[in-house]
């Protein structure tokens, strides 16, 4: 068989994974960048590590491993390939650089940032130190590394409330996300001190989008992701991170399932779930869309862009990141 023929066989038994949710009109269009990243990933000894927000293309044809962000955080930890390709947003990409010092880290489009890790500075969390002395610093892994080495421990989505009580403390700080501190509140006894910060996505849904969905589509189960309003994880069948949404649906099956959440998930659950219908409220995450297979491609073939992080910080933000991991959830 020629190198051609082989290559549209790749490329085609990849397509089957996805038809269900990539048209066959748009599949030539992605088919050639994939089969360039495939060999690029075998020469240059590299990985692609893709967050549940990437579209289904790249989680699903393109990327090594998958997951949410505690779940790339733990892969992060393992890997052996001398190059990793963050297919997600820039703090993700900090962090595996931080587990991986080592290691080439490329992030394929520099502006693809966080509304979230924007949200805050490392003066803030001084500042908030000073305020409220002796009292654990959280912080998401959705900030900055500077912010990570301000703080005691991060946290996940998935994870909050085993890292909140894994501390021992009647009261804590949660930064930056305001909604996932409200929402982790009311899990636990833990007295929990929020910031202001809100995810551009999850922020936009509202108790009356929840109704409105049980109105125009009877039966729908819906699943919350902790950054949405309280009152809306109040309306939801179920709340939690990316990963424990996925794993709602392929345990329970529900005939159909809405995720409040970014809308590639919904794509990327989908094609693990071909008997289950999805209602797809689209709210899309500008910074994750900003990372496609064409600037990946061109990350490999030109080492671009190399994330770094500045070496006065590495220590305690590493130590933040290493301090949740070895929280038992």
């Amino acid at each position: 068989m020629s190198l051609k023929c082989s290559s549209v066989a790749r490329t085609d038994a990849l397509y089957d994974r996805v038809r269900r949710v990539i048209p066959p009109v748009e599949w030539p269009a992605f088919a050639g960048d994939i089969e360039a990243i495939i060999e690029l990933k075998r020469r240059r000894n590299a990985v692609i590590l893709a967050h549940n927000y990437q579209t289904p293309e790249i989680f699903h044809c393109a990327a090594d491993l998958v997951g949410d962000s505690l779940a790339l955080a733990r892969m992060a930890m393992k890997i052996e390939a001398d190059v990793i390709v963050l297919a997600g947003v820039h703090f993700m990409a900090e962090t595996a650089k931080l587990l991986n010092p080592d290691k080439t880290v490329l992030l394929p489009d520099r502006g693809a940032g966080c509304s979230l890790a924007d949200s805050i500075t490392p003066d803030d969390v001084r500042l908030l130190r000073q305020s409220h002395p002796g009292v654990p610093i959280i912080t998401y892994v959705n900030t900055s590394a500077a912010v990570k080495a301000e703080s005691d421990i991060c946290c996940t989505s998935g994870n909050a409330t085993a890292v909140v009580e894994s501390l021992g403390a009647r009261r804590v700080i949660m930064l930056p996300d305001e909604y996932l501190a409200r929402n982790t509140a009311a899990t636990t006894d833990v007295e929990i001190i929020a910031w202001k910060g809100h995810c551009e996505v999850h922020e936009r849904f509202t108790a009356a989008d929840v109704q409105d969905l049980r109105d125009n589509h009877p039966g729908v189960v819906v699943l919350a992701h902790p950054e949405c309003p309280p009152e809306v994880v109040a309306q939801a069948d179920f709340a939690g991170s990316t990963a424990a949404m996925s794993d709602y649906v392929s345990a329970r099956k529900p005939s159909r399932v809405v995720l409040l959440t970014e809308c590639s998930m919904s794509d990327n659950v989908a094609v693990q779930n071909p008997n289950v219908e999805f209602i797809r409220p689209c709210n899309l995450c500008p910074h994750m869309k900003r990372i496609t297979l064409a600037n990946i491609r061109r990350a490999l073939e030109t080492n671009t862009h190399i994330v770094n992080v500045d070496p006065a910080i590495v220590a305690p933000a590493r130590r933040a990141v290493e301090r949740m991991l070895a929280v038992r959830t």
